[in-house]
């Protein structure tokens, strides 16, 4: 099996044959740093054929080049040219910035689907993880248009974009967490939702387990709109463990039906901590057998046997022991090493502190991670007060050197798709700009990442999340450098927006060649 370790072959005779392309009229949803992308076909050829003394301006030169959708592995050379791959080249070039990725994998940028608002602080870890994309689809604030206008001010290193909160929505509006909507609220819910899309989301979330009281008319309310507007309904299960009433076959059976009488996509958000913990090869199963009946379903996992949340949380509910079959020293205080006792989890509820709870076999990680159409999320970005997992620093660098390099779990090249193509693919019907991430071709948004697989590896801890991981030694956004081996570089900031189709300036794709 191939490993991260592995030396690539020297070019081999022929690539991988490509894709013939995406035709793609639109945007990236971008703000400041452009709205306008003209018409682009991603794709081939490969290699590319250079002119003589063309100067590009970024060259890398001699590095692995890997594409998970047309599976092209060899040592090549890529050009960018502004913020667009132009290039895949046997030949040497030359460029105005010039990148030796000698000994190094040059993959596309990483996606993390799984993450919240790219704030000041933590979206600098996320580079260091080697994310060009970060999108906050376990749900964001209510005001769509508010939030892009905040953060295109702000100007992230990453792109960035994101899904309509169901549950956090029914918190602005005074609904409480264990009641159903009225229909007066259900009705309020349905246009916010709609509004949101409209103004540039790209997903639906429903957090039912933190929100039990969401009824099955809201969630059917919610896959009606999102199969309405082609975006994917992103779901964190109603139940996490195996102790009646309520389980993860039930959590499923409610994500599958309402696929089956929506006609939505659906997601399962961290199938390692809800609706996959403790039966993991039968929930695979499950999900199995409901892609093979034509259901458009998929899931992501964090590659971490421990699950963190708020103590405040319902998760930590009457009853919590026995579901997840822990007890108070098995539960941690993120950022400080510190285990709980009865004393303290009643102390630290009440200031609703965020705990790790060392609660997921390894071997649902591992079952999760080799399943085909399991990709990653963080489900974490890190907050100044270091009170969070370190998934929100290590999930990427950390299946590249633990589960590719050491454990040979999955190929390298697998591990890579779970980051970068199968993302990309979830929401770019919702998003045509992801049409152009996630590949490394011709035509493709320059979001890179050069990394060393011989060292790439997470170095967040629970005790200490605020670790860049390393050997991930180039990061590029748009074709600028955000972080080279000496570090990020806080002063450049070519992050776009990632915005729904429904935006008038975003164009539906009008052709789509496989």
């Amino acid at each position: 099996m191939e490993t991260a370790a592995e030396p690539p072959a020297t070019a081999p005779s022929t690539p991988a044959t490509p894709s013939t392309g995406t035709n793609v009229n639109g945007t990236a949803g971008g703000d400041a740093a452009g709205d306008d992308a003209p018409d682009r076909v991603v794709g081939g050829p490969f290699p590319t054929p250079v002119e003589p003394g063309k100067v590009f301006d970024v060259a890398i030169s001699g590095g692995r080049v890997m594409d998970p959708e047309t599976g092209f592995d060899r040592v090549a050379n890529v050009g960018i040219d502004g913020d667009v791959v132009v290039a895949i080249a046997d030949q040497p070039i030359h460029g105005r910035t010039e990148i030796d990725a000698s000994g190094r994998v040059v993959a596309p940028g990483f996606i993390d689907l799984l993450s919240y608002a790219p704030n000041t602080y933590g979206v600098w870890y996320k580079i260091g993880d080697g994310v060009t994309t970060n999108l906050g689809l376990h749900g964001l604030e209510l005001d769509a248009k508010r939030w892009f206008d905040r953060w295109s001010r702000t100007r992230p290193p990453v792109n960035y974009g994101g899904a309509f909160s169901w549950a956090l929505t029914r918190g602005h509006m005074g609904i409480n967490i264990y009641q159903p909507a009225t229909p007066a609220q259900l009705e309020a819910l349905e246009k916010d939702a709609e509004q949101c899309l409209k103004d540039g989301y790209i997903g639906i979330d429903l957090s039912l387990e933190y929100a039990p009281g969401i009824s099955r008319d809201e969630v059917l309310a919610a896959g009606r709109i999102a199969a309405r507007y082609d975006v994917p309904l992103f779901f964190h299960g109603r139940y996490s463990d195996m102790v009646p009433p309520g389980t993860n076959f039930d959590t499923l059976d409610e994500i599958l039906s309402t696929a089956r009488e929506t006609g939505a996509s659906v997601h399962v958000e961290h199938i390692n901590s809800t609706g996959g913990t403790f039966t993991m090869p039968e929930s695979l199963a499950v999900l199995d057998k409901a892609r093979a009946d034509g259901i458009d379903a998929t899931a992501c996992v964090y590659p971490y046997n421990y699950w963190g949340t708020y103590l405040g949380s319902t998760r930590f509910d009457a009853g919590w022991q026995e579901r997840f079959r822990i007890s108070y020293d098995d539960l941690e205080v993120a950022g400080t090493g510190e285990r709980l006792t009865e004393a303290t989890f009643t102390q630290y509820r009440r200031q609703n502190k965020l705990v790790v709870a060392y609660a997921i076999p390894e071997e649902d990680i591992q079952a999760a991670l080799k399943s085909p159409y399991v990709m990653l999320g963080s489900d974490a970005i890190l907050e100044p007060s270091h009170n969070n997992h370190p998934r929100a620093s290590g999930t990427f660098a950390r299946v590249l050197g633990k589960y590719v390099r050491e454990e040979k779990l999955i190929s390298l090249m697998d591990g890579l798709a779970k980051m970068t193509i199968l993302p990309a693919r979830r929401v770019e019907a919702a998003a045509p700009a992801m049409k152009r991430k996630g590949r490394l071709q011709v035509g493709a948004d320059a979001d890179i990442t050069i990394f060393n697989p011989d060292t790439v590896a997470d170095r967040a801890t629970v005790q200490d999340p605020a670790q860049f991981s390393a050997g991930i030694d180039w990061v590029l956004v748009a074709g600028q450098v955000v972080k080279d081996p000496s570090g990020v570089r806080r002063d450049v900031r070519p992050g776009r927006a990632v915005k729904s189709r429904l935006q008038p300036n975003t164009a539906i794709p009008t052709t789509v060649t496989p």
